[in-house]
């Protein structure tokens, strides 16, 4: 059966994980390590009706570990010695290896980069690392943009990779150039701290840059949330600028929020008021967005964040969701994929203290000792959402009212060209799993730099060129036609909503293909729909990661693939277009080039018996996974009457069959290389009326 939003999770009892009592009194086997952290700090959870005095212990003092006491996981342990995310990094960083120790690779994740080596070399590891930005609503000034396409070609592998979280992936860089990368990043408007690690992660929004007060607020709202939860102690200034401070005035509400202690939310005496010296149990992640725009997968994230406004636009609070979650492990059943669900509304003025609540709660009661189950989800999985929206309250100091109804939600792409709603355009544009290079790349350096256009990164790693002034569309619409840029319409419909994460070659968790793979995945899921009829118009979401742990978001998709083993997926059914709906596993290590055994039938069935306008992903949850799985073990092939010629696009049969006999030269459907021709003559004919 699918899941639901706000629906729990289905699971066998006798797997369900004990509740989780964190650290927050000296019973509990944690409290011997973890209480030197919260030593005399107010006890939300205390009878006791004085909280008497606050005081948070910044260093902790080491004592010897019982036997009794619980592990913790080693990486718990690296950010206890780091002296905030700075012991042993900034000793391995001046070595001649190539590479860097066990805790350095730990923390250097809290700045942005993650060590990898190129898994198809042989004979020796080659080390580089990637760098990841942090651009809180997917926002991308001019300045940092041409920083970012000068750095890839400069120091990594001359690509830019746009990224399920609106920020840029900077590959290759060896461990000798990362402080001048890093150090130019810092210095043209960007960031990568907080990009990976133990703590809050990039902030999504919708990336359209529409001059609407529910967009324009939930903007605002995602850069304050970022700016709030952003770490304060300075090490990542310390580390790459050698101190020097780029930081730009916060709002007066967000230091407000932040130093505000009335609930025992902080540590008052640590350089690091919110997140002491352990940070949070594992990553943490929060959308913004407005009613109908599921364009940030909001369900899947710890916290989703919603304006709600009155009859006039004008906003008046926010829905927050909470405990989705994407990663697990293979044949763990015990982790497992989770859709956020409703916690309450809360008026506008209150969300920074609301989100700081949640983010504290996770903090005090997350697992610390097993990192696969330290993600929010898992707490309130444990919890339910009743004790959780409890706990939550006492440091947010209020009851939380009812979610505010809303319409239903849509994915929204914004490619193409569309109005601000101040006079100028937008053009958003698709970038093949988000991978910016060749051609492609340099064209869209010369428009961006030419007509000094800000750039927005959607989350379906998709770029947006903003404040376009419409005497402009035509010669830029030409320049980016030229270079491969095409305007939706010439985009094969499964590649708009299509993801992929870059899995092999750098990827140390990658178990088998995923963005190298999905352009041949993709053809072969055209010509499927071609073979069992399907017309070219129709599609569906489609998303493929290297390993379980879901960079992709490949749970939320209708036809889910997941590496579960060399050239082998793990195949996940019933997401819906709108991101709605959790898909579950449908079949375990199908290989590669087994994969047409199952779409066949799948695609087929659905095109006989879908009900009007019903979704890939709505039909196999209507049908179940039962009836699916025997029309799939029963497959005998296409019936030979079901095949179709699109005489829209081939006004005749043998013109349809030369062209598919060309087409199967290039590996290539019929349909495709008659549109790809298609595209490159309107692309010349453009051209010529241009010059």
């Amino acid at each position: 059966m699918s899941a639901s939003i706000g629906a729990a999770v289905v699971k066998d009892p006798s797997l369900h994980l004990k509740p989780f009592t964190g650290f927050r009194n000296n019973t509990t086997p944690y409290s011997s390590t973890y209480s030197l952290l919260l030593d005399k700090r107010i006890n939300p959870f205390t009878s006791s009706a004085s909280p008497a005095s606050i005081r948070a212990v910044s260093t902790p003092v080491k004592k010897e570990a019982s036997a009794a006491e619980t592990k913790r996981s080693k990486v718990e342990i690296f950010k206890e010695q780091s002296n905030y995310i700075r012991y042993p990094l900034n000793e391995e960083l001046l070595t001649d290896a190539p590479n860097i120790n066990e805790a350095a690779t730990q923390l250097i994740k809290f700045h942005g980069s993650y060590q990898q080596y190129d898994r198809d070399e042989r004979g020796g590891r080659s080390y580089s690392f990637m760098l990841r930005t942090k651009n809180p609503c997917g926002k991308v000034p001019n300045q940092l943009y041409l920083a970012m396409d000068d750095l890839a070609d400069q120091f990594g592998i001359g690509t830019l990779r746009l990224t399920t979280r609106q920020t840029f992936q900077l590959h290759g860089v060896i461990k000798k150039n990362l402080k001048t990368v890093m150090s130019t990043i810092i210095k043209n408007m960007g960031s990568t701290l907080g990009a990976c690690g133990d703590l809050n992660r990039n902030v999504l929004a919708p990336a359209a840059p529409y001059v609407r007060k529910d967009y324009l607020f939930a903007q605002e709202t995602a850069d304050n949330i970022a700016a709030l939860l952003t770490p304060q102690s300075g090490f990542y200034y310390d580390m790459w600028v050698d101190g020097e401070q780029f930081m730009t005035a916060e709002p007066p509400q967000v230091v407000k929020a932040r130093n505000d202690n009335s609930h025992g939310t902080n540590f008052p005496d640590s350089a690091e008021p919110i997140y002491g010296t352990q940070f949070l149990p594992r990553k943490f992640k929060i959308a913004v967005t407005v009613p109908t725009d599921n364009s940030v997968d909001l369900f899947t994230n710890d916290i989703g964040v919603v304006v709600v406004t009155d009859d006039n636009g004008d906003p008046q609070g926010f829905n927050i969701y909470v405990g989705g979650g994407m990663g697990r492990t293979h044949r763990v059943e015990t982790t497992f994929p989770r859709l956020a669900e409703p916690l309450g509304y809360v008026p506008k003025e209150d969300i920074l203290y609301a989100v700081k609540a949640i983010v504290v709660t996770q903090r005090e009661n997350g697992r610390r000792d097993d990192r696969r189950y330290s993600r929010m989800k898992y707490l309130i999985d444990s919890w339910g959402i009743e004790k959780f929206r409890s706990v939550v309250e006492q440091y947010y100091g209020r009851k939380f009212e009812s979610p505010r109804e809303l319409p239903e939600w849509e994915f929204k792409s914004y490619l193409g060209w569309h109005e601000q709603g101040d006079g100028r355009l937008f053009c958003g544009l698709h970038v093949d799993s988000g991978r910016v290079k060749g051609v492609a790349k340099k064209t869209l350096r010369e428009v961006i730099e030419k007509y000094n256009l800000n750039v927005r990164i959607t989350p379906n790693q998709n770029i947006v060129l903003c404040d376009i002034r419409p005497s402009w569309k035509r010669p830029i619409t030409v320049a980016l036609a030229q270079s491969g840029l095409l305007p939706p319409t010439y985009v094969d419909p499964l590649n708009i909503t299509a993801m992929a994460c870059p899995a092999l070659p750098l990827c140390p968790l990658a178990i088998t293909e995923a963005e190298r793979g999905i352009p041949d995945l993709l053809k072969r899921v055209r010509s499927v729909f071609e073979k069992v009829g399907l017309p070219y118009n129709e599609s569906i979401v489609v998303r493929v990661t290297g390993c379980p742990n879901g960079c992709a978001r490949p749970y939320m998709a209708e036809l889910g693939l997941v590496g579960d083993g060399p050239n082998s997926y793990q195949i996940w059914l019933g997401g819906t277009p709108a991101q709605t709906s959790l898909a579950r596993t449908f079949m375990n290590k199908v290989k590669i080039q087994d994969l047409e055994k199952v779409f066949e039938p799948l695609f087929y069935s659905w095109r006989l018996k879908r009900k009007s306008k019903e979704s890939f992903g709505d039909f196999t949850n209507r049908v179940g996974f039962e009836k699916l799985e025997d029309i799939v073990g029963k497959w005998e092939g296409v019936p030979k009457s079901s095949s179709r010629y699109y005489l829209k696009l081939f006004t005749d049969k043998e013109t349809y069959e030369a062209v598919d006999a060309l087409a199967r030269v290039e590996n290539k459907s019929a349909h495709q290389l008659a549109i790809e021709v298609i595209r490159n003559y309107a692309a010349s004919q453009q051209n010529g009326k241009s010059q």
